[in-house]
């Protein structure tokens, strides 16, 4: 499938989806704080589209509908976190249905689902998606009411054949939602592939700056039953996004195309290095062609490979611990897709629980000088 007749993402994200503020002629979108809008002697909405501030803001809507272009959908919401957004959709399920979801992804939302579906008898199903034949194969046998991916997935980086997936879903009747945070719309667009409803951490690349939290969700219908749920549960339980927070997402996301190709072009060339480096076992990064899964995401991402990446440190626990206490200038911290670099021990943060390998160290990749990082992972490498 092609792009309806839309400008390029950087020329939309640039002009702030074409907005002009109508009371000033400004090029910068103004901020409406008020939680409540007034109303006329015959108490008339003055504003038809504005009665009560909880999920009627104008900063919002226009994050929304800039969001939505880039992914060519029907319509998106902002929610208060990724996991709001995430536990929305997720939350249509009931009962007696079945979910299947991909396996070793980001463990908040491995966690939540687990207790969910737990509480609310919900059957749950968890598989390796980027093993395409036994995934799809799996979904023509259990017949799950949604199917859930994440791609490229956090940490393990792995890439899941959308399309086919979509195919297979799509053939017994599942919903099919894609967690495409770790590409951003930018480099990625699962509705365009064949995913009913994309989904992105706008905390992370789409904001881009550490200073917002929210989360997105994209439909490729917006009639359908799961996205009235959608809207429902937002409108009801009022996950929302304050205005600050989107007029600061719509600044940030006028720079996303940029930051993207700079942590991309920065990522690709730390892994290239590392993955020659004597004191690392192994370096997971679609962009890398030894890496498994390489092909396909060359297919499925244009313009790049990413920002996120995961290593093994030669030996265990301690030399991935002593590594991350070595860096002097990348940041031991949670999060990732922001401008500054960040490192983080998996392991660490998942506890016990965890799949990943004691080793295994997540660096996202900011918008510094390559040669830079590559200088202080190299001297973080030599100290242990």
């Amino acid at each position: 499938m092609s792009k309806k007749n839309q400008p390029d993402p950087a020329t939309l994200l640039a002009r702030a989806g074409g907005f002009i503020d109508a009371g000033s002629g400004g090029v910068v979108p103004p901020m409406q704080p008020s939680t409540t809008y007034v109303r006329d002697e015959a108490y008339e909405l003055m504003f038809p589209n504005n009665s009560y501030g909880r999920d009627q803001n104008d900063q919002v809507r226009l994050a929304e509908s800039i969001i939505c272009q880039m992914e060519d959908g029907a319509e998106s919401l902002l929610f208060a976190s990724g996991m709001a957004s995430i536990s929305t959709v997720l939350g249509y399920l009931k009962a007696g249905q079945k979910l299947l979801i991909q396996n070793e992804i980001y463990w908040g939302t491995t966690a939540w689902v687990r207790r969910s579906c737990e509480h609310h008898g919900v059957a749950l199903i968890e598989a390796n998606s980027a093993d395409t034949e036994t995934f799809c194969a799996i979904i023509a046998a259990e017949k799950p009411d949604l199917v859930f991916i994440e791609t490229p997935s956090n940490p393990w980086l792995r890439t899941s054949d959308i399309p086919a997936i979509s195919k297979a879903s799509h053939a017994v009747g599942a919903v099919f939602v894609v967690d495409a945070t770790a590409a951003t719309p930018v480099l990625s667009q699962p509705l365009l592939l064949g995913a009913d409803i994309v989904m992105h951490s706008v905390t992370k690349a789409i904001n881009g700056h550490s200073d917002v939290i929210a989360g997105v969700l994209t439909c490729k219908d917006a009639n359908s039953a799961i996205w009235e749920h959608v809207k429902t549960v937002r409108h009801e339980a009022g996950a929302i996004l304050s205005p600050n927070s989107a007029w600061l997402l719509i600044r940030g996301m006028r720079t996303l195309p940029l930051r993207i190709e700079r942590m991309c072009s920065n990522a690709m060339a730390i892994a290239q290095h590392l993955e020659n480096h004597e004191k690392i076992e192994a370096v997971w990064y679609p962009g890398l062609s030894s890496f498994e899964g390489h092909e396909l995401a060359a297919q499925q991402m244009n313009g790049g490979f990413g920002y996120l990446m995961s290593f093994l440190v030669h030996g265990g626990k301690a030399e991935a611990l002593k590594f991350c206490g070595e860096l002097k200038g990348i940041h031991r911290a949670t999060s990732l897709g922001g401008v500054e670099s960040l490192v983080e021990h998996r392991h660490t943060i998942e506890g016990d629980v965890t799949a990943c390998p004691e080793n295994l160290v997540r660096l996202s990749v900011g918008i510094e000088s390559a040669s830079d990082l590559i200088a202080e992972l190299d001297g973080a490498l030599s100290r242990i």
